[in-house]
């Protein structure tokens, strides 16, 4: 059976996520050491010990959800599940930096790097209060097209990820956003609602945010991945470095289009899809794109021992 190896973006983060696979794996201990090493700071204690509202800074939530996934993923590499179990990997947003870090292309040090920059340009392209994001649920994206181009009026509203065929996220400016919420309403949206979110990622206004990250990603060394990676902006594979590269910058601004990828790996004959890290948010639009899936959860090392006995 074909399988992709999936992980999640910012929004799936809770105190105390990894700890266990920390404890039962030396190597996903590593990986958190290897994290607190990078950044010069003891992000693990924050992680598990820590405050909600800290860890869910964008700066702290990237590096941290990357952290986690890893762990997973060293975990289940201890059990004789290697990357190489994949046909392909792909990561929600930031998560296509855990996808990249466990097919090899990126160091964890490095990807802890790169997502604590990511974090802080994303946060500061905009001042907080300035930008919006909403979640619309009920309207496929060409009606979510066509709200947020009706609802712009000269500023910033575009359609910023394309979930499943049920959910389409916005962003833009906080005025934009906010007529968009409205006007998505008038069209027969299920609901339409203002996210918890610091900055309206995933559109024009973070630009300044994607000039960030083209300098960053300048100093890194990113390998061929071993298993090819599902990009969020062209939804479909890639293994050329350079075009990996330019991928992760046009990512800052681009749509995440993660309903086409999943579709397009179903397609490529992807039946099981195997979430590795915090959460089960892409297990559910996983669900909702392509129901004949079968989809594993792999977030403690409980979910560890079930993926492995599954395969024996």
């Amino acid at each position: 059976m074909s399988r992709a190896f999936i992980f999640p973006g910012q929004g799936a983060q809770t105190i105390g996520m990894g700890r266990d696979l920390a404890e039962a794996y030396p190597a996903a201990k590593a990986v958190f050491d290897e994290v607190d090493a990078a950044l010069g700071e003891k992000l693990s204690t924050l992680i598990w010990d820590g405050e909600i509202e800290t860890l869910t800074l964008t700066a702290n939530a990237q590096p941290a959800l990357m952290a986690t996934s890893l762990a997973a993923m060293r975990a289940l590499e201890a059990e004789g599940v290697g990357i190489e179990a994949a046909a392909y990997v792909a990561g929600h947003s930031l998560g296509e930096y855990s996808a990249l870090t466990a097919a090899g292309a990126l160091t964890v040090g490095d990807a802890a790097r790169l997502l604590r920059a990511r974090g802080a340009a994303m946060q500061a392209a905009v001042p907080v209060g300035q930008g919006a994001m909403a979640a619309i649920l009920g309207l496929d994206l060409a009606a979510v097209r066509q709200v947020a181009q009706d609802a712009a009026q000269g500023e910033v509203c575009a359609a910023a990820n394309d979930n499943d065929p049920a959910q389409v996220v916005i962003s833009g400016t906080k005025a934009a956003v906010e007529r968009a919420v409205d006007l998505a309403k008038e069209a027969g949206a299920k609901r339409a609602l203002l996210l918890p979110v610091s900055a309206p990622f995933h559109c024009a206004l973070m630009e300044p945010a994607a000039r960030a990250m083209a300098e960053a990603l300048d100093d890194v060394d990113i390998h061929t991945p071993k298993v090819p990676l599902v990009a969020n902006v062209l939804a479909e594979a890639v293994t050329d470095v350079t075009t990996i590269r330019s991928l992760l910058v046009d990512q800052v601004t681009g749509s995440v289009r993660w309903r086409e990828s999943v579709e397009w790996m179903a397609h490529h004959g992807v039946e099981e899809f195997w979430e590795i890290g915090a959460g089960k948010a892409l297990s559910g639009m996983v669900r909702r794109i392509h129901k004949p899936a079968t989809v594993r959860n792999i977030g403690t090392a409980a979910d560890v021992k079930a993926a492995v006995e599954a395969l024996a």
